[in-house]
Formats: C-alpha cells, structure tokens, sequence
C-alpha cells in the first residue's frame, strides 16, 4: 500500500496541471515524459549514484509542484503565470486580502496550512522517489521493460496529438514547460529594467511647455474616477448585465435630460483580478505597467503623467485615495497638490472590508473639500472608487446627498445584506454581489454627476480590470472607459476617435491598449493646426 501510495503521489505530481481549467479527470490519462527520462536514468546507473538522483528528483519534483500550484493561483487570481523573481510581495499582499474576506485569524492559519503542505511536499515525494528507486532497481528488467512500452506509446500519442481533454497532451510533458516557462520569465524579469528604461527615455511630450498643454480645457475641472474591477464582463456577461447595465442606460437618460453628453470605448488593462495601481500608471504614464518592477522603475523616474501635464499647465493637482491608508509616497511622482488618502476624508462610519468607505461618501467628501469650493482654481481629480472592490460585501446603498455627514449613517448599513462568508461560499452569490457592488459605484458616480456637475465639468472614468473569480477563464483584459461633458466642444475633439454614445460601449466599441490614451488625450486637447486638426504624436 505504501509503495502504491508513493507511486500516485509521484504520477500526480507529474501531470498536475498548473491552471484549474485542466483539473479534470480525464486529465488523468497522461503519460509523463520526465518520469519515464527518470526511471530509465535509475536503471543505468549503479545502486549508489541512483538514490543521489531519487533525492534530487524528488526535491525538483517538489519545488515542480509549488510552482504548478503557484500558477494555479495566479492563473485564477491575476490571469497569468506565478513570476519568481517579481511575485514575493503579491503573495504577502494576498494574505492580507483573504485576511479581509475570512478573517485575519483564517488568514493566517491558511498561509500557514500551505508553508507546511509546501515543506511536506519536499520531504514526501523524496521519500517517495527513494522508495520508488529500490523497487526499480530490485525488478530492472521488468521495469526496462514497462519503461521501453511506455515510451513507444507516448511518441505514437505524441504523433497522433492524442487529447482526452482539450489542451492537455495523453503525451505530456508539462513538468518541463512549466519549469522552461518559469525560467523564461524569470529571465525576462531580470532583463526586463534595461528594456523598460529604454521606454522611459523617449517621450513625445516630455519637454512640452505648459502653455501648449491641454489648450482645448482650460478652465475646466478633469475629474478621473476609477471604478475598482469595473470590467468588460460587468456588461456583456448576461448575469452581472441584468444588473449593471440598467444603472447605465438609465444613467444616460439621467445625464442627458442635465445637458451632458458622454462617449464610451474599451480599454485593454495591464493587469486582471488586482493590481488596480498598475492601470492606474499605465493609463497616466503612458507605458505598459504590468509588473511591481515596472511601477518602482516607472515612479522613480521623471516621466510626465497626465497628472504631471495638468500640473505643468497650472491645473490644481488632487488624489483622493479612499483605500490607502498613511503617507503615499507615490503622490510626488505625480505631481499632485494634494493627498487625500483615507485618514484625511473625515470618515467616521465602519470599514466596508477592503472599500474602507461608501463610494457616495468619497464623492460627498470630494466635494466638500475641493469641488464645492467657490473662487477656487480648476481641478485635475484622480479618484479611486472601491466600494466595488473584493470580496463584494456587504454593499452599501445610496442615500439622500444631505444626509451623508461624517459617514456615521453607514453604521446599520454595513451589518445588513449578505456578509463574505455567506457570499464567498457560492459562485453565483459573488457574481451578484459583485455586479451589485459595479451598480453602487456608478450610481454614486451618475448621481454625483447630475446633483453637482457644472458646465465647466469633465469626467472621465474607467475600470481598472476584470475581477477575479466571476470572469470565466478566457475573459479578456478589457474595461469600459467613458468621457462625460456638458460644453459640446470638449467631445467635438474626440469626434475622430470613434467611440459611441453613452454611458455604454457596445461589442463593436472601440478597444485600445491602455497604456496609449495618455498621448492621445493629451493630442486631441492639444493646440490645434491651421486646418482645425489636433496636432499628432508617433504613432505607436
């Protein structure tokens, strides 16, 4: 029994796959390259020299297998594979996050569960080797031959391309592809600061003079919200649509009967399932920010953001940072007058999980310190909303503007409706926690809009990616972005662009990389030629 036991645990670790989606169990129907590489090695050589190559491979099968279940992770949470050279501090920072959706106590007793799976994989699969060792070495020639017969029927299923899951090979050999795919990224992550440099170096814009800045809005206020996992699905996929996408249709009627128009397009994130500051540079700096590395290369240089641009204009420089807590050192970098981050809004109702506070009070606190004051100069606003922000729940609803205060009126709020653990523990309550959490953030916003928006207003709100969990495996990296003004002329600049009418970008809706709206903002509100066109930058 023990040598069966050793066995599978060997087989399973072999073709355990690295994404959930092929954890199937006709995925169990794989002949795996490396084991029969392995026991053919065992068999040449002496007693002594093979069990030094049963720790070895059973210590690599070990390291093999976190990896595997590190990308499976990465893969549900982030959209990509687990990066070794960049990825240590997401793990931490996932800690903390499950700390706010089971409780700090279960977050910690889950991190220790998998330091002590992980130090046991190692030992067990290296007992399992050894043990596995002698038994080849005790029956060779049967082994010879079963190892000889194996071999024969992977290369013909390698030949005939034999799948019994779609994707996953009867030939495998993924041990070795995950192993190749994690040194080709670490490999890319150390090179990667010489190419990224390079990127930082040229800028079309870098040198502008500030009176041929943003000419086509002065004297207007450019407030960017930031819709935390406010992405494409939220308005495609029919379950979350049935939610959200009556705040938006509504919302346009809303905004249109109070003189404001709107254009809506696609933008393609950088980042999925978290990350939301690697968007958030991504679409200021202009640069495709992917990786922490980046973002620290990026925010230590001097590279002109489109807070920067406004503030290099004359524009009065604001952050409002509900989710950060303390200093934000980052707020040099761009250029920003003021920092509001959480301790600076005057909240004194109850943290709703990881949105810290109603996206409803954010704006009302916006709007008591900086927008609603009079004689004041205009404003560049970056606001991130995260009342959408996992684990979903609860989700606060609006209430009459007058009667928002000090956030004190939140208090019954936040223990009514569905909490995360009753959420989380059904894959059809998140996806409606989360598409109700979308519709609070854009009715706050929308309503927001309507109460206080002047003629002067101009408003442009994004996602900073999909959400994790509720999208399906093949989602794509796009979020809506939208653009809202009163004064026809703002939208007549972008008239060349091709976004639709709206709060709500169609299928057929234009979809950039986000990280090429920072020029072409900054071209279209940019001085004009004598023929009435903005003037351009390289293409990219």
């Amino acid at each position: 029994m023990t040598t069966v036991l050793a066995g599978l645990l060997v087989f399973g670790a072999l073709i355990l796959p690295d994404q959930l989606g092929s954890l199937r169990p006709a995925a169990l129907v794989q002949i795996p390259l490396e084991g029969l590489v392995v026991v053919a090695l065992l068999l040449l050589l002496p007693a002594r020299a093979g069990r030094v190559v049963a720790v070895v491979a059973g210590l690599l099968l070990g390291l093999l297998t976190i990896l595997k279940l590190l990308d499976m992770g990465f893969y549900e949470a982030l959209g990509r594979a687990f990066d070794p050279v960049i990825d240590s501090k997401l793990l931490r920072d996932a800690v903390n996050t499950l700390g706010k959706s089971i409780g700090q106590a279960g977050a910690i007793a889950a991190a220790a569960a998998v330091v002590v799976v992980a130090a046991a994989m190692f030992v067990f699969l290296t007992l399992s080797m050894l043990r596995l060792t002698r038994l080849a070495a005790g029956h060779r020639a049967t082994t010879g031959r079963t190892v000889a017969a194996l071999a024969v029927a992977w290369l013909a299923c390698a030949l005939l391309g034999a799948q019994l899951v779609p994707g996953v090979p009867v030939a495998a050999a993924s041990g070795a592809a995950v192993a190749y795919d994690s040194a080709r990224l670490a490999h890319a992550s150390l090179n990667d600061p010489k190419v990224f440099a390079g990127q930082l170096a040229h800028d079309a814009f870098r040198d502008t003079p500030g009176d041929q800045l943003l000419t086509a809005l002065r004297g207007k206020d450019v407030v960017v919200p930031i819709i935390e996992s406010y992405g494409r699905s939220a308005i495609e996929d029919p379950a979350l649509a049935s939610i959200v996408d009556p705040v938006l249709d509504n919302g346009t009627r809303d905004l249109t009967a109070a003189g404001f128009s709107a254009r809506s397009a696609f933008v393609t994130s950088p980042t999925y399932g978290g990350g939301s500051w690697l968007a958030h540079s991504t679409l200021q700096s202009g640069l495709w920010i992917n990786t922490e590395q980046r973002y620290s290369q990026l925010v230590s240089s001097n590279r002109l953001t489109l807070a920067g641009a406004f503030h290099r204009a004359n524009w009065r420089t604001v952050s409002v940072m509900p989710g950060t807590a303390g200093t934000w050192p980052e707020g040099a970098f761009y250029h920003y007058d003021q920092v509001y981050a959480a301790q600076n809004l005057d909240y004194h109702g109850p943290a709703f999980t990881l949105g810290t506070m109603p996206d409803q009070y954010t704006l009302s606190a916006f709007q008591r310190l900086e927008y609603g004051k009079p004689n004041r100069d205009p404003l560049f606003v970056e606001m991130p909303l995260t009342s959408s922000h996992a684990p979903w729940a609860p989700v606060p609803h609006m209430i009459d503007w007058t009667a928002v205060g000090d956030g004190s009126v939140y208090g019954p709020m936040a223990k009514e409706g569905p909490q995360p653990a009753y959420v989380w523990r059904d894959p059809g309550r998140i996806k409606t926690a989360y598409a109700t959490s979308i519709a609070y953030s854009l009715s706050a916003l929308i309503s927001w809009v309507k109460n206080y928006g002047d003629d002067n207003l101009v408003l442009v709100f994004f996602g900073d990616h999909q959400p994790a969990v509720v999208t399906g495996e093949f989602a794509s990296r796009d979020t809506p972005i939208t653009i809202v003004a009163k004064d026809p002329a703002v939208l007549d600049r972008i008239s060349g662009w091709g976004w639709q009418d709206g709060l709500k970008p169609g299928p057929q809706a234009p979809v950039w990389r986000m990280d090429t709206f920072r020029d072409r903002f900054l071209t279209a509100f940019g001085p004009q030629t004598q023929a009435g066109r903005a003037l351009s930058v390289p293409a990219r």
